[in-house]
């Protein structure tokens, strides 16, 4: 077996290179984090599993710079409509009134597209992806990992500090790791790939009841194509002509018009699991995406859960590798993502019964109830809020974390809570002078800081934290003048934000509030600073 490469020892290795292991490999060399990415494929996947990127997603890719790249590639969803027996039942539409953003829209982009970004991305950073390169086993220390690999050159020891299991549904990190996924499988469905001849509009997902199951009709950005997904008859003896023609005869009878399905380019039988691990962190090795928790695809959650894991952790881990954070952070990423699986496994299985509905009576109800939500907008209105507010990820908070401080405003207080996401903007909103060069700073790859002007001792202080911490940490006197203020000369962004003079917000730099105060003081600071970095955990009130 041969040694360690010679290489500089790369400080986090990751198995798997699909997204997000890409995304997390590229948030650590964005600051600077020696990372070493393998992967047991021998090249980058072809075929698209999962389409849905949400809005969530969107505002984390306009952080990263990625956001240009990945628009051009997909295609714009803002409809979800529903027909039965060649009847257009109801058309909803995304209400984010209660979750605003700068991109209220699913994006529809083959995942294979997504990661061919990715890649672009960390090669600019240096970084190669070692294709053909196997994980078979490692063994922890108390300051690092020892991995064993195995590749075309042969079997290979290697050391690193950390090592991050992205390696999908069936992760080798989490079985050697011992840690259970726990959960069940329920339902099996039939994918398939291809293009087809209809009228009908890409810019929406189709949902079409047939008999006693259902037909999902799923647009890709290319024109005419399309994924579509049968709940019952899941059937599959490897002829994929017979799977176009059983798909063309139900779309036939549940549109009601000429439909016709060419030769799917993919076809799959896959039963759907919803698993998840109890804890996403053990010693030195830390768990992502499918790793960690696996779910239905009925509202698309996968990909964007993953990417979320990834951020969160990629920035706590390259502050503890810096030396400018507790190695105690890392365990709030467990506490805090770990509840996210767990609530999706509760989700996306309510989806899966929606989306299939074989319940014949409901099924016979059905043109009552959408002749209702047609007739009463505060009905269709409360129906769109929640199917954006769970399907978003926007309303997702961490208000329990061990990261954020407590916030003693009265219920309904003007600006974000702590816990919460800042970037709580429209787009029309967003183009103000000071919410513009708010979200130039969000794209910054450290922790904000940010005083509102007014207030002497708040603004002495901030000074001071740019003195002691400016090498991981961005302060901004909000409304002030000189080189380090961020500018709102209508003070709408004050206003906005719920700052009175010498108010303050410490931003996280996947953009969560982690606390924020009526008046800066150093004590206050410190005990903010501390919590950051795990140092010690948020007082909890009792």
């Amino acid at each position: 077996m041969t040694s360690t490469q010679n290489s500089p020892e790369a400080r986090v290795l990751i198995a798997g290179a699909g997204p997000v292991g890409l995304l997390t490999a590229l948030e650590l060399a964005r600051r600077g984090v020696a990372v070493r990415l393998v992967d047991a494929a021998d090249g980058p996947a072809v075929t698209s599993r999962a389409m849905a990127t949400h809005a969530r997603s969107l505002e984390q890719y306009d952080q990263q710079g990625l956001l240009p790249d990945l628009l051009p590639r997909g295609r714009v969803i803002q409809r979800f409509t529903m027909h039965l027996n060649g009847r257009r039942l109801a058309a909803l539409g995304p209400d984010y009134s209660r979750v605003p953003t700068r991109h209220p829209m699913t994006l529809m982009i083959d995942q294979a597209a997504t990661e061919d970004v990715l890649r672009q991305a960390v090669a600019k950073h240096g970084l190669e992806i070692e294709w053909g390169v196997r994980l078979t086993g490692f063994e922890q220390r108390d300051d690092g990992v020892t991995v064993e690999l195995t590749g075309p050159a042969g079997p290979e020891r290697a050391d690193a500090g950390w090592l991050v299991g992205c390696d999908g549904g069936h992760s080798t990190v989490r079985r050697l790791l011992g840690l259970p996924l726990i959960g069940d499988s329920t339902e099996t469905w039939l994918i398939a790939d291809a293009e087809i001849e209809t009228e009908l509009p890409q810019n929406s997902i189709h949902w079409i009841k047939v008999g006693s199951g259902t037909v999902m009709a799923i647009p890709f950005p290319q024109e005419g194509k399309w994924r579509l997904l049968d709940t019952a008859d899941t059937s599959y003896a490897g002829d994929p002509a017979d799977v176009a023609e059983r798909f063309a005869a139900k779309l036939r009878r549940g549109l009601g018009r000429p439909v016709t399905v060419h030769r799917p380019s993919w076809v799959s039988v896959f039963t759907i699991q919803q698993r998840m691990v109890p804890a996403m962190r053990s010693g030195r090795c830390l768990l992502a995406g499918d790793a960690a928790h696996v779910h239905s695809p009925a509202s698309g959650q996968g990909l964007n859960t993953g990417l979320q894991d990834a951020y969160n952790l990629a920035w706590k881990l390259a502050l503890v590798e810096q030396g400018h954070a507790h190695d105690a952070l890392l365990d709030s990423y467990s506490a805090e993502r770990v509840p996210v699986g767990r609530a999706l496994l509760g989700s996306t299985r309510k989806a899966t019964r929606l989306v299939q509905l074989r319940n014949s009576t409901a099924g016979a109800a059905l043109p009552v109830v959408f002749a209702l939500v047609r007739a009463f907008a505060p009905l269709r209105g409360r129906i769109e809020r929640k199917i954006i507010g769970s399907m978003s990820a926007l309303s997702l908070e961490y208000p329990d974390s061990p990261l954020t401080l407590p916030d003693h405003r009265p219920a309904g207080a003007t600006g974000p809570r702590a816990g919460s996401r800042l970037g709580q903007v429209t787009t029309d909103r967003a183009a103000g002078p000071g919410w513009s060069a708010l979200l130039d700073e969000l794209r910054d790859l450290r922790p904000s800081l940010l005083v509102a002007a007014g207030q002497g001792g708040a603004v002495r202080a901030a000074g001071a934290a740019r003195a002691a911490h400016e090498g991981w940490l961005s302060v901004r006197t909000v409304g002030g003048e000189g080189p380090d203020a961020l500018p709102d000369p209508d003070g709408a962004l004050r206003a906005d934000l719920g700052l009175p003079p010498g108010g303050w917000l410490l931003v996280r730099p996947d953009g969560y509030l982690c606390g924020r105060g009526e008046a800066l003081t150093p004590a206050g600071l410190t005990e903010a600073l501390d919590v950051l970095r795990g140092v010690r955990p948020a007082a909890r009130e009792v």
